[in-house]
């Protein structure tokens, strides 16, 4: 099964339902489950955003499972609608008009029993 690798606080948010898209300077054709990989790197300035979610936030561990339903071109209209959605989790893409990248569309989000594993870049297969 495909794996992403995605730093700490983002990848809890997927998995609680708070975040929709993951963000990359690549797109993908890729369409399908995927493991979601929290990995080892923090990202603290976000991790600061959120500490009144109260959540934890595992590193080094496959935590959830997820479906890429589509990868979309991130333009000001999609930043106008995901910052009106969650001005919070997505205020990042403010600041960002000449950020040339793509999102993930992440939906069926489910938590797993969580897996110890050393994550990689890209898109990467594991055995589940």
């Amino acid at each position: 099964m495909k794996v992403i690798t995605i730093k700490q606080p983002w990848a809890t948010l997927i998995l609680e339902g708070y975040k929709k898209y993951e963000f990359r300077t690549w797109k993908t054709k890729y369409r399908g489950e995927i493991l979601i990989h929290a990995g080892k790197s923090i990202d603290k300035k976000a991790l600061e955003r959120f500490k009144h979610l109260h959540l934890d936030y595992p590193t080094g561990q496959i935590i959830a499972k997820a479906t890429i339903t589509n990868c979309v071109k991130v333009d000001d209209h999609l930043r106008s609608i995901l910052i009106e959605k969650d001005p919070i989790v997505y205020k990042g893409l403010i600041n960002k008009d000449d950020w040339d990248g793509y999102g993930f569309q992440l939906e069926n989000v489910e938590k797993i029993d969580p897996i110890e594993i050393n994550g990689k870049l890209s898109l990467w297969d594991y055995d589940y």
